[in-house]
C-alpha cells in the first residue's frame, strides 16, 4: 500500500491497445458516436447514464464542446483500430491524485463493442494507466444500484463491492442509490496479468469467441 499521491491527473494523450484505441474525445468524434446511439437498440444503452441519447449530431458535438470545458470529467473516445471508428466513450472522472483516487464514469459502449475485447480492452487500458503510469491507489467504478448490468461488468472486471450510498442523488426525476466499487493498487499486479492473458489473441477462435472467461475471482 503505497501512501504517496499519484503523479498528476491524466493527460490529453492517446493509449494504444490491441484492438482499440483511447482517443481524447473531439468534435471530430461526434459523427461515428451519433452513428452508434441511432442504432436499434442504441438509444437505450443512455438509460443509466446522466444524460440522455443526443437527438442530432449538432447535439452531439455541443455535448463535447461542453466536456471539453472542463477537466473532470475527462472524456476519451473509444476507436475500433480495425475499423478506424469511435464506437464509445468513457471519462476519467473523481480526478483526486492528491489521494491517489480516480474513477472511471460517464461509460457509452455501443453495441458493436457491447461484451467483445473491446470493452474489456478499454477499462484495461484506463486502469493500466492510472496504476502503472500514474502511480494511483484506487480506481473506481461507480453506478445506478439498479444497474445489474452495470453491477455484473464492475464484478467480471475484478473490482471490489463496497456499499451503496442510499437516496445519493435525483437523476432523470427518480432518486438514485449508488453502488460503489473499487481496485486497489495492491490488487493490481494480478489483476493486469489476468486481463493481458485474457486479451491475448491465443484465448480466441476464428469467429472471436473466448476460449476462457476472464478470472479476476
Amino acid at each position: 500500500m503505497s501512501l504517496q499521491p499519484a503523479k498528476s491527473a491524466p493527460e490529453r494523450i492517446v493509449l494504444e491497445g490491441r484492438y482499440v484505441r483511447l482517443e481524447p474525445l473531439d468534435r471530430h468524434h461526434a459523427a461515428d458516436l451519433f452513428a452508434v446511439s441511432t442504432m436499434d437498440g442504441g438509444a437505450g444503452r443512455y438509460r443509466w447514464l446522466f444524460s440522455n441519447a443526443p437527438a442530432s449530431l449538432d447535439e452531439m458535438e455541443a455535448r463535447i464542446e461542453e466536456a471539453n470545458a472542463g477537466t473532470d470529467p475527462a472524456y476519451v473516445a473509444i476507436v475500433e483500430k480495425a475499423s478506424g471508428k469511435a464506437l464509445g466513450q468513457q471519462g476519467w472522472m473523481r480526478i483526486r491524485p492528491e489521494h491517489g483516487s480516480i474513477e472511471i464514469g460517464g461509460v457509452y459502449w455501443g453495441l458493436p463493442m457491447a461484451k467483445t475485447q473491446m470493452a474489456t480492452e478499454a477499462l484495461y487500458l484506463f486502469a493500466r494507466h492510472a496504476f502503472d503510469d500514474l502511480g494511483y491507489r484506487r480506481f473506481e467504478w461507480k453506478c445506478n444500484d439498479r444497474n445489474e448490468p452495470s453491477k455484473a461488468a464492475a464484478t467480471r472486471f475484478g473490482f471490489t463491492h463496497e456499499g451503496v450510498f442510499r437516496q445519493d442523488m435525483i437523476l432523470k426525476g427518480e432518486s438514485r442509490d449508488t453502488a460503489w466499487f473499487s481496485m486497489i493498487d495492491g490488487e493490481w499486479p494480478a489483476l493486469r496479468a489476468e486481463y493481458e492473458r485474457w486479451l491475448s489473441p491465443d484465448n480466441f477462435d476464428a469467429n472471436g469467441q473466448q476460449k476462457t472467461r476472464l478470472a479476476t475471482r
